[in-house]
C-alpha cells in the first residue's frame, strides 16, 4: 500500500536538497539564513509523520516555526543565482515548444483524476493499493512525479539537478509568502479551538431578525468573504463563520441542504482571497514575478470578479440549498 507519508517524506527531502544547495551558493549574501528557512520546512515534513502517529513531541515543530518567523521576519532569508537556463534560452524553448509546455502541467489533474477515481479501486493482497482516505494527495503526488518525467522527457533534459534548481529559484523568489496559505488555515483552527466562531455566533444571532433566512445568507457569504480578506485564507475564515452562522442558523435552523451550504460558503469565502493583499501567493507573488509596477495590479483587476461571483453564490445558496 502506498502511503500519504511517503509523499510528505518526498516533499521534504526535496526541500533538504534545495536548502543544501542555497547554503553552498555564494551568490546569496544571506545563504545560510536561507538554508535555514527552507531546512526547517523540509525536516518538519518528515519529522512531523512521528508527530501525528504520537511517537514524538511536537513541541520543536512550534519551535521550528519560531525560527522560520524570525528569519523571514528580521529579513534573513535572500535570493541567490541558481544555475538554471538563461533568459535567452527560456525565451527560445518557449518559442520552439508553444503551447506543448502546458502537457507537463495538465499531466498533474489528469493523473491526480486517475488515482482518486479509478486507482483507488484497486488493491493488492486484499489491501488498497493507496492508502484509504488520502487517495487525492496520493494522486497530487504521483501526478507531480509524473509530470516532472514527462517534462523531461519532452524537453531532453538528462540532469535531475536542472528541475531541482529551476525549483529552487522558485522558492527563493516566492519566499515566506509561499506558507502564508498554510499559516492562515492553522490559525483559522486556532480562532475556532479558542471560541471565536461561538462568539461570532452569539453577536450574529443576537441581531439577527427572526426567520430572516435571506438574510442569513447574506451574513454568512459576506461574513466569509470579510473574514477571508481579513485573515488572507478562506481556510481560516471558514470554521470561524461556519460555526457562528453556517451550521446553526442555515443548517440548523432553517435546515439548509449542509453540502450545498458549506460549499458555498466556501466559494464566498474564496471572493476575498482574489482581493486580499494576505493571499500573498496569489496576489502579491505574481506581481513580484511578473515585476509589474503595481504591486497591488492583480488584486484591482481581480476585484469586479470578486464581487460578481460573491453575489452569484448568495443567489445560488438562496435558490437551490434550501
Amino acid at each position: 500500500m502506498i502511503k500519504a507519508e511517503w509523499f510528505y517524506w518526498l516533499v521534504g527531502l526535496s526541500f533538504l536538497v534545495m536548502a543544501a544547495q542555497m547554503f553552498t551558493d555564494r551568490s546569496n549574501p544571506k545563504r545560510f539564513g536561507t538554508a535555514a528557512f527552507w531546512g526547517l520546512i523540509g525536516a518538519g515534513f518528515i519529522y512531523s509523520s512521528w508527530v501525528v502517529n504520537k511517537q514524538a513531541p511536537a513541541e520543536p515543530l512550534g519551535v521550528a516555526v519560531l525560527v522560520m518567523a524570525v528569519l523571514a521576519g528580521f529579513g534573513f532569508t535572500g535570493r541567490g543565482t541558481p544555475r538554471t537556463s538563461t533568459p535567452e534560452q527560456r525565451t527560445a524553448s518557449a518559442a520552439k515548444f508553444g503551447s506543448r509546455l502546458f502537457i507537463p502541467a495538465l499531466t498533474i489533474p489528469v493523473v491526480a483524476m486517475i488515482c482518486a477515481v479509478g486507482v483507488k479501486e484497486l488493491s493488492i493482497g486484499g489491501e488498497p493499493l493507496l492508502q484509504e482516505g488520502s487517495e487525492t494527495i496520493l494522486g497530487l503526488g504521483i501526478g507531480s512525479i509524473a509530470a516532472l518525467v514527462v517534462a523531461m522527457v519532452m524537453l531532453r533534459e538528462k540532469r535531475i539537478a536542472v528541475p531541482v534548481e529551476s525549483g529552487r529559484s522558485m522558492l527563493e523568489s516566492m519566499g515566506w509568502a509561499m506558507l502564508l496559505p498554510q499559516m492562515l488555515a492553522t490559525l483559522g483552527t486556532i480562532f475556532q479551538v479558542s471560541g471565536v466562531g461561538a462568539q461570532v455566533g452569539k453577536i450574529t444571532t443576537a441581531v439577527l431578525p427572526d426567520n430572516s433566512l435571506y438574510i442569513a445568507i447574506v451574513v454568512y457569504c459576506v461574513g466569509m468573504f470579510l473574514f477571508t480578506l481579513v485573515m488572507g485564507n478562506a481556510f481560516a475564515a471558514f470554521p470561524v463563520m461556519t460555526a457562528a452562522v453556517g451550521w446553526p442558523v442555515l443548517v440548523g435552523h432553517f435546515h439548509g441542504n449542509a453540502p450545498a451550504v458549506l460549499a458555498l460558503g466556501m466559494l464566498a469565502g474564496f471572493c476575498g482571497t482574489l482581493v486580499t493583499p494576505m493571499a500573498a501567493n496569489f496576489n502579491i507573488v505574481p506581481a513580484a514575478l511578473l515585476e509589474l509596477k503595481d504591486q497591488y495590479g492583480p488584486i484591482k483587476a481581480q476585484l469586479p470578479t470578486a464581487g460578481v461571483l460573491l453575489g452569484c453564490n448568495i443567489v445560488i445558496m438562496a435558490l437551490f440549498a434550501f
